[in-house]
Parts: C-alpha cells; structure tokens; sequence
C-alpha cells in the first residue's frame, strides 16, 4: 500500500480558514457581549432588525461558527469528523445568512452592500465542506 500525499497547500488553506472561523467566533461573541450603552448608540432602524432577531437564527449562528471552527481543527489534524462539523457550518450560515438577508430589513438598513458579506461567508462554508469531502475521497482525511 502506497502512503498517501497531502497536497502542499492543504494546510495553508485550512489555517487561513481556521483563522476565518476565530474570526466569526469572536463577532459572535462581540455580539453577545454588547453592552447596553453600545446598543443604545445604534440607528434605530439597526435596533429594530437587531431586537427581532429569533432564537433559531442566533442557534444558527452558534452552529455556523462552532462547526467551521471544529470542522477546521478536524482539518488540520486529518480527521474525516470534520466533514460532518462543515456540513453543519454549511447549513447553519445557510439558513442564518438566508434569513438575514431575504426576510428581514438588512438590505433597507445597510444598503445593497450588504449582500456580499452573507454570499462570501456561504461561499466559504461549502468550499471548506467541498474540500474534507474531497480528502476524504482521496485518502488523506481518515
């Protein structure tokens, strides 16, 4: 049996991505942790969208981030676990980033810009789910 080769850029890619999903934890966190004094400073328009948020959102929001992370970590460390953890982060910031962009105001608070945000982090999430699901297939996650 021939050892199999992890390609060159694997790890490089998955710690940039590692590094983007520390990134959405500490947003999530920011979030959780505003202070009222913060939250008071916003338009009242962005107070709005922010206080009719639901509960299944932010959950999605928890599952998007964690999974991504998680699923990195399963990454780097060549486990075929963290195919499951992305497919959870796909679905998550799927459904999150669908909601905050097609049923609430977002686009009236923030303007059109606010598309790109939501496309990249979806584009990312199936990328990273794309590429475990491709290692697996070639061997090198186990």
């Amino acid at each position: 049996m021939s050892k199999i080769t992890l390609p060159k850029w694997f790890n490089t890619i998955v710690f940039i991505a590692l590094l983007w999903n520390l990134i959405g934890l500490y947003f999530f966190f920011s979030d959780l942790n505003m202070s009222p004094e913060d939250f008071a400073q916003k338009p009242a328009a962005e107070k709005e969208l922010l206080n009719n948020i639901p509960l299944w959102s932010t959950l999605a929001y928890v599952l998007g981030v964690f999974g991504g992370t998680i699923g990195c970590i399963g990454l780097l460390i060549k486990k075929a676990w963290s195919m499951m953890a992305l497919l959870i982060s796909l679905v998550a910031v799927t459904a999150q980033m669908g909601y905050w962009l097609f049923f609430t105001t977002a686009v009236e608070v923030y303007g059109p810009t606010s598309y790109g945000m939501p496309l990249i982090v979806i584009i990312i999430a199936y990328l990273l789910f794309r590429l475990a699901n491709n290692g697996i297939k070639k061997g090198y996650l186990t």
